[in-house]
């Protein structure tokens, strides 16, 4: 599948898990294959969440291969993001699918914006201590479930924030994404378990071939991007990045 092998090479060079084109993706092929339109949004959020778990363990070896990952603030933010994960992963499917929608939209608009003004934090901005940062990962476990992303959205923006170099703060993102996806994904697999509106060969609010598919496809690219994120200027990583978050969001917003 082509939107996976996208979401690979997004994955592994802006350490966002890839869910940011794979949702859209998801819904318009869904849409198209008659799933029923109260099912149509969770079954692509749980399914992209799915695939993020295998995306970001290929990226997650590329990285480490690197020396990229700070493993101190992964160790911080990582029980609390698992937390959030499973917590709205879980409560998501119980959200309208319309607002679900909404939601997700209005938030890419917001972090696309702030990266394409070149927004510059202040230089005595920096991580906070080991309680801030249990904080920071329930927020950013919680809204990463909910919207069926590994997490980078809102973790690249907040470690830039900190003023952590953007090629780090890529590598951190891109090790939270394993934790939020799986527990994410749990939580859509049992939110979704007894719904009778699901297409065959679900599990919960997960479409296993649209996973294969997406998954296998993500984990082969996902190295090359790691590569590029490694090469290209971390002006030109910002301003792809918020490029594509607007275009995405854009799209569901008005693309029907």
């Amino acid at each position: 599948m082509v939107w996976g092998g996208v979401a690979g090479l997004l994955g592994g060079m802006l350490g966002v898990g890839g869910g940011i084109v794979v949702v859209p993706a998801l819904i318009w092929i869904f849409r198209r294959a008659g799933v029923q339109p109260d099912v149509l949004t969770h079954l692509a959020i749980g399914t992209s969440l799915a695939a993020i778990i295998f995306t970001s363990l290929s990226a997650i070896r590329a990285q480490q291969k690197r020396g990229a990952i700070d493993w101190a603030v992964v160790r911080l933010l990582v029980p609390a993001t698992l937390i959030g994960g499973l917590v709205s992963g879980y409560l998501a499917g119980f959200i309208p699918a319309a607002t679900l929608k909404m939601i997700f939209s209005v938030f890419l608009i917001v972090v696309s914006l702030q990266l394409l003004a070149k927004w510059q934090p202040a230089s005595h901005w920096t991580l906070p201590g080991p309680k801030g940062l249990w904080g920071v990962g329930l927020g950013i476990g919680s809204l990463s479930a909910m919207m069926g992303i590994g997490g980078g959205t809102i973790s690249v923006p907040f470690l830039h924030a900190c003023n952590v170099d953007m090629k780090r703060a890529i590598a951190i993102s891109t090790t939270l994404g394993f934790p939020i996806a799986l527990f994410g994904a749990a939580g859509f697999v049992l939110s979704g378990w007894h719904h009778a509106g699901l297409p065959a060969w679900s599990l919960g609010y997960v479409d296993l071939p649209a996973l294969l598919a997406v998954g296998a496809t993500s984990m082969a690219v996902a190295p090359l991007g790691v590569r590029l994120a490694h090469h290209l200027p971390v002006a030109r990583l910002k301003r792809a990045f918020g490029i594509l978050l607007l275009l995405v969001a854009l799209q569901m917003l008005f693309g029907g």
